[in-house]
């Protein structure tokens, strides 16, 4: 079944950035998700992926699911990611039908995370969010879009491509993101494309330099890490699930999940670099169970 949704393509750079802005971030953990041991290293050998989910559901382990709440001073409020859906606090098959709740690793949920429960910790409604950056559209960050109607969502072209012909064996749900939202597509062979530090393809999101969008393809065709600029003048890379854990950075680690395995080592490599080049920068990984106690409450 074919998306209903065509997004537009992006007129960068969006509007309402401000030069030597800089931003805040609030990470926030939507639930987790029960992966199997070979998660953030694929076993050796043939058929790594279907070794490594055969592995006994009592040895597999929860890792967090996490967005992004990022305070612009100008833009407003911006998020990285959505997050789990609410639903899921019900059942699997409420949140990913009842396909989508045999083959997608289990979800882990309760009211008190989930995005919408995440802002009103901090005073937001779904409603004021001005613009959601998507690193890519599986099931654990894009769960939420449908609480935020009146956001602009952002989008490699190449990523939403492989999302609406993509499978829930993939990790795509369309009911999850086919809203007839505001979707804007960027395309990372276009105009506005530059280099920077380290990566070979990047989009300064609002032209201020405070968000840019990293093309770190691999884990999915058209997957983007985020740099941001903070307010004090340091950078905090999130890395999105092109590197689920420190570990995947430090040992250049290939995980069980992968849509293309050249891309993803290069997309490594240029995190790896970019983690060596700048040691004062923040790192957080997509999904890193052992450093998520690291995780500060807010950068600034």
């Amino acid at each position: 079944m074919a998306v209903s949704t065509v997004p537009k393509r992006a007129a960068l750079p969006l509007a309402g950035g401000a030069e030597g802005a800089g931003v805040a971030v609030a990470p926030m953990r939507t639930g987790s998700i029960l992966v199997p041991p070979g998660y953030v290293q694929r076993p050796r050998g043939p058929a790594p992926v279907a070794r490594g989910l055969a592995a006994r559901r009592s040895r597999w382990t929860p890792v967090p699911v996490a967005c992004f709440l990022v305070e612009h001073p100008t833009v407003g409020p911006v998020l990285v990611d959505t997050g789990l859906p609410a639903a899921a606090a019900e059942s699997a098959a409420a949140a990913f039908g009842r396909r989508g709740a045999l083959v997608l690793p289990r979800a882990r949920v309760d009211r008190a995370s989930t995005l919408t429960a995440r802002l009103a910790e901090r005073d937001l409604d779904p409603l004021d969010i001005e613009v959601v950056v998507m690193t890519h559209l599986h099931y654990d960050h894009a769960g939420a879009i449908a609480e935020l109607p009146s956001s602009t969502f952002v989008v490699d072209q190449a990523e939403w491509e492989a999302a609406a012909s993509g499978r829930v064996r993939q990790g795509y749900v369309r009911g999850l993101f086919d809203h007839a939202f505001d979707w804007r597509a960027i395309d990372f062979a276009g105009r506005a494309v530059t280099s920077f530090a380290s990566f070979g393809r990047t989009i300064d999101l609002f032209g201020d330099g405070s968000v840019r969008m990293l093309s770190t393809p691999g884990h999915t065709l058209g997957h983007v890490s985020v740099l941001l600029r903070l307010g004090s003048g340091r950078e905090l890379l999130l890395t999105g699930d092109a590197a689920v854990a420190r570990r995947s950075i430090d040992e250049q680690l290939v995980p069980l999940f992968t849509a293309d395995l050249h891309l993803y080592r290069r997309s490594l490599r240029e995190i790896r670099r970019y983690v060596e080049q700048t040691p004062s920068a923040e790192v957080v990984c997509g999904h890193d169970a052992d450093g998520w106690p690291q995780v500060r409450a807010r950068y600034e």
